[in-house]
């Protein structure tokens, strides 16, 4: 969605936050920012948490836009902040970002206070600044993802084939139905989704409707269950010793 203003400043980052990703002499440690936020260049800051599938789904755009765009001048900076326990340890948001090979720069969030800096309300949620470090264009949730890179284009000043959808969801005008609400803990129940992911941390297994078994060897989103559209199913998770389930989350289908 395009900045209603074209006033509105982003929040500047608190230096005492580590960084993972961070180029210079300090890179990953506390203050190793200052070489990644010279001014004159479009950023693109994208809130997320390695606990959220929302966050998980979004992150391969973020990746892409990170990859074709950093060489034509847009600074791609990821705010982990979490929305779990298990998601707060900076050492596991470290590892996080190794398994999940990203590659551009990680502030870790762990306290909120960027979050609260820029009034955040969810995850994921992304800003889009120009060279001046005004606000052009902010989206929230999942989607819009061509919209997102026709916006880094205009700041960039550049013309190319936007990224290809990676699921049928997120095409423009794709008719989506809502799916059922997330649950705390492992649920057991009927359900109506377009996939279906389990927050774990811990290490040990989780059965999946008992003919599909989990490895968990670290906190994070598992996917469990994809539909090819909506779908109306039961789900029973069993969870086993040294395993632990934080929450059930639910992704939307196509019609």
């Amino acid at each position: 969605m395009r900045a209603p203003v074209d006033t509105i400043a982003a929040p500047l980052f608190p230096t005492k936050l580590s960084w993972v990703n961070a180029t210079g002499a300090s890179a990953g440690k506390k203050g190793g920012h200052a070489s990644i936020l010279q001014r004159g260049r479009p950023m693109l800051v994208e809130f997320w948490d390695f606990c959220r599938p929302n966050s998980i789904r979004t992150l391969p755009y973020v990746k892409a836009w990170h990859e074709r765009y950093a060489d034509d001048g847009l600074r791609v900076i990821g705010v982990h902040s979490p929305g779990f326990d298990a998601s707060r340890d900076e050492q596991a948001v470290r590892e996080a970002v190794a398994r999940l090979d990203i590659e551009h720069p990680v502030v870790i969030d762990s306290e909120l206070e960027v979050w609260r800096e820029y009034e955040n309300a969810g995850w994921p949620a992304r800003y889009l600044f120009d060279g001046r470090a005004r606000l052009s264009h902010y989206h929230f949730g999942e989607g819009a993802y061509e919209e997102t890179e026709l916006a880094i284009q205009e700041l960039l000043g550049i013309e190319r084939a936007p990224l290809p959808p990676l699921r049928p969801e997120d095409r423009e005008g794709a008719e989506l139905v809502a799916q059922t609400e997330d649950r705390e803990g492992a649920y057991c129940g009927p359900y109506e989704a377009g996939g279906v992911w389990a927050v774990l941390a811990g290490a040990g297994t989780v059965a999946v409707n008992g003919s599909q078994t989990l490895i968990v060897d670290h906190p994070g989103a598992y996917p469990l269950i994809e539909h090819d559209h909506h779908t109306a199913a039961t789900l029973d998770l069993a969870v086993g010793d040294g395993a632990k389930c934080l929450a059930t989350c639910f992704t939307p289908g196509i019609a």
